[in-house]
């Protein structure tokens, strides 16, 4: 991400009074906070040119304030902030919002803003969240880190009440995330030729989530 357009973001930001917290952002995050613990049953697809993997399945269990943990019989991966449902890595670290206003996406007049940390411990260097303020929930966010690289998250929802997505598509650049090719279980086939003379190595994770067991209050 280019130094002088976020500093650009912050001088913006700082001239247009704009230095509380999201509203919308807050509802989303509080209605995210009622959920207590779920579990549900992941079904993964990974869409990169020179990996032929099968469908994956893991179990998925998550409880309010620790890491998510998994479980599976054949692979140990699963992209971690691709599963960050409850907003913790924005909220762990100070920063700022600035509203850019509404966008039209697949039908839907979605609310953009960008989260701008102000604390140098954070690894996110500027998130856009695009937010269904009629439904409190996040649709798509783009997000810059540090180490990661930039990678962008759409999610669908099965229902206008459902709190939690029901599929979620992790796009990214793959020398950035670091995935570790040897953990894709043994019948993943890795054309490593194909690997090597790719200027651009970028892929998508596909998440299908079903079974949800959800405990709220």
């Amino acid at each position: 991400m280019n130094r002088t357009i976020i500093l650009f973001l912050l001088l913006s930001t700082k001239f247009a009074g704009a230095q509380n917290i999201d509203a919308d952002l807050m509802r989303i995050k509080n209605r995210m906070d009622s959920v207590k613990q779920f579990s549900a049953v992941v079904t993964l697809d990974l869409d990169v040119p020179f990996i032929n993997m099968p469908t994956k399945k893991a179990q998925l269990y998550y409880t309010q304030g620790k890491p998510m943990k998994f479980s599976s019989n054949d692979f140990i991966l699963l992209p971690k902030r691709g599963l960050d449902f409850s907003l913790s890595e924005i909220f762990k670290h100070p920063f700022l919002t600035v509203e850019r206003g509404l966008e039209k996406r697949n039908g839907q007049t979605l609310k953009v803003i960008n989260i701008i940390p102000t604390d140098g411990k954070s690894d996110l260097v500027l998130v856009t969240l695009y937010m269904d303020t009629k439904a409190s929930r996040i649709v798509e966010s783009e997000i810059n880190t540090r180490k990661d690289g930039s990678y962008t998250l759409l999610m669908q929802y099965a229902t206008l009440s459902n709190v939690l997505p029901d599929y979620v598509e992790a796009a990214f650049a793959i020398e950035k995330l670091k995935i570790p090719l040897n953990f894709m279980g043994k019948d993943t086939k890795i054309d490593r030729k194909k690997m090597r003379g790719m200027e651009t190595k970028t892929g998508k994770i596909k998440m299908r989530f079903t079974d949800y067991k959800i405990s709220k209050g």
